[in-house]
């Protein structure tokens, strides 16, 4: 089954339920974004029915915005206590404290922050919601002089986005400080098979600036970065699943892997892929396959067959989100062609409201493995010289 919900959905996803005849549930939220009578649409009370009949029926949604109908409509099954041990971050490390004893993590209410100690914290460390989405109020402290700085950036984006997201995707209410891991950070599409085994669909380096960015602005896949890694992620991934046993789950799952290649644990994403039909999509444009059916119909890649058609490529997602430092209602404009030109391969570009959200768009190009040219000007981008401002700057 398949629950839509906002922000969007993209084509290749809504076709995807179409081709294949997917069950699509018709909350009010999917009948407002998705007019199509040609779909398989299901009512609310179908879903629970054949929910009922088989709890491990595989169910996937484009957005976390879905969560508290899956609460309402699925609380027989286990289901939203799994959703709710990954989505709240410190409930996931009390989860996998047995697996990670070493790891220094503590959760503090938001209205505690400015009161605690943290002298007695060994920096660097990264603060953030226990509930988030997007990397907001997300921050890296390395030294106490950065901390008063820190909670008065947090406070503004706090003010900056009170209602952009549902409760259950960003909540603010409480926050989890926890150690910096030195290493690199990548992002895995995944799901938990029928049989409670873990089937990669994509694994994507996640790339920064600097020590201190902590933004989401690329994201790369590539034959070396998933044949380096697929198999201590997929045995990482078995201890994830047995701790909550996971059957037909998919999930879009963060990490950090240290200089000596051990895995630790960001977040898991429950039920999807890459926020924003982003990740997901990727894989037909890079790989060639489909992840979403992939996930539905119980499908796993052959890579060895997908890797010889593709050497040496490289495939990224640019999250185009509003770092300017230029208040969303003072533009006017953003120059897409403009951006388009700066790169020899663009596959796919889906543009945003950026009046609504903190992202003028998403952009999927290919480069060469190893010419990283591109990526490297627009991960250090402010995006100011694709904005034009109303005042005619």
């Amino acid at each position: 089954m398949i629950i839509i919900d906002k922000p969007i959905a993209s084509e290749f996803l809504i076709e995807t339920i179409k081709r294949n005849n997917y069950p699509i549930i018709a909350t009010v939220e999917a009948r407002e974004m998705l007019s199509d009578n040609s779909l398989n649409w299901i009512t609310e009370s179908e879903a629970e029915d054949v929910f009922a009949n088989n709890p491990e029926t595989p169910v996937y949604t484009n957005s976390e915005n879905s969560i508290s109908w899956i609460e309402k409509h699925f609380n027989s099954s286990k289901l939203p206590s799994q959703i709710d041990v990954f989505k709240n971050k410190i409930k996931f490390r009390e989860l996998i404290k047995d697996s990670f004893p070493n790891y220094f993590y503590k959760g503090v209410k938001f209205e505690d922050l400015r009161n605690l100690n943290i002298e007695e914290l060994a920096f660097p460390f990264i603060v953030k919601p226990a509930v988030g989405f997007f990397s907001i109020a997300v921050h890296k402290v390395d030294s106490l002089s950065e901390w008063e700085e820190v909670l008065n950036k947090i406070d503004k984006e706090i003010e900056t986005f009170p209602n952009l997201y549902p409760k259950e995707v960003i909540n603010l209410a409480d926050f989890i400080i926890e150690e910096f891991v030195e290493g690199e950070e990548f992002a895995i599409d995944c799901y938990f098979d029928n049989s409670g085994e873990p089937v990669l669909l994509n694994i994507l380096h996640h790339l920064f600036s600097s020590d201190k960015d902590v933004s989401d602005r690329v994201y790369s896949t590539s034959e070396s970065i998933i044949e380096k890694h697929k198999n201590g992620i997929l045995n990482f991934l078995k201890t994830i699943g047995k701790k909550v046993d996971l059957k037909n789950f998919p999930s879009h799952v963060e990490v950090r892997v240290d200089k000596n290649g051990e895995i630790f644990p960001i977040e898991v994403n429950p039920l999807r892929f890459g926020g924003w039909c982003t990740t997901g999509d990727l894989s037909w444009f890079a790989y060639g396959f489909n992840s979403y059916q992939y996930f539905l119909d119980g499908k796993i890649p052959d890579w060895e067959e997908i890797f010889n058609a593709r050497k040496n490529k490289r495939y990224s997602i640019i999250v185009l989100d509003n770092n300017s430092g230029i208040n969303s209602k003072d533009i006017f404009s953003f120059d897409y062609n403009k951006l388009l030109g700066d790169f020899s391969k663009p596959l796919d570009l889906r543009k945003a409201d950026f009046s609504i959200f903190p992202v003028f768009g998403f952009l999927f190009v290919e480069t060469t493995d190893g010419n990283n040219e591109e990526l490297k000007r627009i991960l250090s981008s402010n995006l100011r010289e694709f904005i034009k401002l109303k005042n005619g700057l």
